[in-house]
């Protein structure tokens, strides 16, 4: 497996081996129920119960190795290294687009992205995280993209806290 270092926030960090105690309890105990189900109900050449049970333990071993993987290469971020003088992991980042003006936010996290969340959650190693990580507040960066650049200037760098 990959063995690059993958920064994260320590809510990150937590919510992720939360996750991964749910998989390996909770998870595997539901699968190993439905497994011990379809077995029950015969031939097992030709029951589509057993299959589905089986491609399920399958996907939920799978993810359980990823984030196990995730949480051996990662890096916590401590709340004393995030200096709101350049961006950072943890940081909430406002932008301003050069070519239309508009304001924009992204939250700079570790190994994951939710471009949907509110404010968008970015990766730092994604085109856009990776193009800010370490500006400084008034720095415009050129950050491409698979349609052309982006053009932004750093106009806020703050502490991100997860509203609950």
């Amino acid at each position: 497996m990959n063995e690059e270092v993958i920064l994260m926030t320590q809510e990150e960090y937590d919510r992720k081996e939360a996750e991964l105690n749910e998989m390996k309890g909770a998870g595997q105990k539901r699968v190993s129920e439905k497994l011990k189900e379809a077995r029950s109900f015969g031939d097992l050449s030709e029951n589509a119960e057993y299959d589905a049970a089986k491609n399920e333990q399958a996907e939920l071993e799978a993810e359980i190795l990823k984030l196990e993987d995730q949480l051996r290469r990662a890096k916590v971020v401590k709340e004393s290294e995030i200096r709101n003088d350049r961006v950072n992991v943890g940081h909430l980042v406002e932008v301003e687009d050069m070519e239309s003006g508009e304001k924009l936010q992204f939250v700079i996290v570790g190994s994951t992205s939710d471009p949907f969340a509110n404010p968008p959650k970015v990766a730092n190693d994604a085109p856009i995280g990776r193009g800010l990580i370490d500006k400084k507040k008034g720095e415009v960066v050129e950050i491409p993209i698979p349609d052309g650049k982006l053009h932004y200037k750093v106009t806020g760098i703050s502490k991100y806290v997860e509203k609950k």
